[in-house]
């Protein structure tokens, strides 16, 4: 039991840290996961989606506060860099939020913070994306495995 926590715990951990600014990859612990059978499958999904979507929550509000920064010397991003993002997003909209689940998806989930897409939408395709990934990710080591 402790053993399953402990590996679950880790998961979250990869998976919430993937979903941020931070190089994380929780692929890996994800599969290592599934093929040891450490905890049920669905479970293995489940952590990981919510630890994915948490972080994913991290980078919306750091969007929400990041324009008072804007402007700063040490800001991350020029001026051009985060008008040209917003253009993005306005023009594509919040149908980005299902790709965040791919490299540099994180990204959109920073911009849809900065134009304040409201939360339960944010919340929604978010969660499809991070909890799609996973699951095709467990369909696609099963297949691979057996």
């Amino acid at each position: 039991m402790w053993a399953e926590l402990a590996a679950l715990g880790g998961l979250f951990a990869a998976a919430f840290g993937a979903a941020t600014i931070l190089p994380f990859q929780s692929e890996v612990v994800f599969v290592a996961l599934q093929l040891r059978e450490a905890a049920p499958l669905v479970l293995i999904v489940l952590v990981a989606s919510v630890g994915n979507v948490l972080g994913a929550v991290v980078n919306y509000l750091m969007g929400m506060g990041i324009e008072h920064y804007r402007h700063r010397r040490w800001f991350p991003v020029t001026e051009s860099q985060l008008d040209r993002a917003q253009r993005w997003y306005a023009r594509w909209g919040v149908w980005t939020l299902l790709l965040s689940w791919a490299p540099l998806g994180d990204a959109f989930t920073v911009v849809a913070g900065i134009m304040r897409t409201p939360w339960w939408l944010f919340a929604a395709l978010v969660t499809v994306a991070k909890t799609g990934r996973y699951v095709v990710l467990a369909w696609a080591t099963t297949v691979a495995g057996g």
